[in-house]
């Protein structure tokens, strides 16, 4: 039996980050969840594509939710934005409804 034939000779790390390309390289728009401090807690987008005005994005995500918002700067992802309080719901709907995004292009992290 020849290597070619062994289908399984690539490991695979189960446990690993699902995001290793980086940015809106896999195509997917990633937002997650970060706990602060008690019970507050930060949103981050990550993966929009760099062709559209991020900042727009969060003055209408600001108004949208009545939360507050920034961009920021990630050394390894690019510019991620980020929102005050759990706003996973609310921003997976609003990138539909404004047409940013599918819903295969979206994956919802967090606990």
């Amino acid at each position: 039996m020849t290597d070619t034939t062994i289908q399984n000779l690539q490991s695979r790390d189960p446990f690993a980050d699902d995001n290793e390309g980086g940015g809106s390289q896999d195509g997917h728009i990633h937002i997650r969840i970060q706990q602060r401090n008690g019970r507050k807690t930060l949103t981050t987008v990550q993966g929009i594509r760099p062709d559209y005005d991020l900042k727009k994005i969060v003055k209408a995500c600001k108004k949208e939710f009545a939360c507050n918002g920034t961009v920021v700067e990630h050394p390894e992802y690019g510019e991620v934005i980020q929102l005050q309080g759990d706003q996973r719901q609310h921003i997976s709907q609003f990138l539909k409804k404004v047409g940013l995004a599918r819903e295969d292009q979206l994956k919802v992290h967090g606990f």
